[in-house]
C-alpha cells in the first residue's frame, strides 16, 4: 500500500507527536523516511534551567513547525556520527543502549571522569539515561581515559563510541 503525505498531513502528525508524550516516532516509506526524537527534560533539569514545561514544549512545537516548512518530504536517511579513527592501542567504551549521555550525575556536578584520569574496573565512567531510569556505566577494565567522544547530554546510539582508553 503506498502512503502519500502533505505538507498539511505532516504539520498534523507533527503536532499530534508533539502534544503526546512519544520520544521517538519512526515512519518509512519507498522514497522517504521521517524521524523525530524528542528530548524531554526530567523536573530537575526543568528547575535547574529555570524553564516551565509548558513554555518548552510550545518552543519545541514552534521549532518543530518553523523546521517542517522548509523539510522536503523525501530525505535521504541520516548518515550516523561516526567516530574518528582511533589508535590501534586504545579500546572503545561503547552505549550498551540507546539513551542520553551524561558525564556526571547531575547538572553542575563534577565529572565521573576526565582525559587522563585512571579508572579501575567497576569505576562509574557516565550515565546514559534510558525512558527516565539512570544507567550508571562502569569501566570493565583498568584503564586510562584517553579520549571522550560524546558531548554531556547528547543522545546516542546503541554501539556508539562514547570513550576511548588505554588498558593499564
Amino acid at each position: 500500500m503506498a502512503m502519500k503525505l502533505d505538507h498539511d498531513d505532516l504539520n498534523r502528525l507533527i503536532e499530534k507527536i508533539s502534544s503526546s508524550d512519544i520520544q521517538e516516532f519512526s515512519l518509512e516509506g519507498e522514497d522517504f523516511k521521517l524521524e523525530i526524537k524528542r528530548n524531554l527534560l526530567d523536573q530537575n533539569q526543568v528547575f535547574n534551567n529555570l524553564v516551565s514545561n509548558a513554555s518548552s514544549d510550545r518552543q519545541a512545537i514552534a521549532n518543530q513547525k518553523s523546521i517542517s516548512d522548509n523539510v522536503p518530504l523525501v530525505s535521504e536517511p541520516a548518515t550516523p556520527q561516526v567516530a574518528p579513527p582511533g589508535r590501534s592501542d586504545l579500546v572503545e567504551i561503547t552505549a550498551p543502549m540507546v539513551g542520553t549521555f551524561y558525564r556526571a550525575a547531575a547538572p553542575g556536578e563534577e565529572p565521573f571522569v576526565e582525559v587522563g584520569n585512571n579508572v579501575k574496573v567497576g569505576q562509574t565512567i557516565c550515565i546514559l539515561e534510558a525512558m527516565k531510569l539512570m544507567n550508571e556505566i562502569e569501566s570493565e577494565f583498568n584503564a586510562e581515559i584517553i579520549e571522550i567522544l560524546v558531548e554531556n547530554g547528547t543522545p546516542v546510539e546503541f554501539g556508539q563510541v562514547l570513550m576511548r582508553v588505554k588498558q593499564s
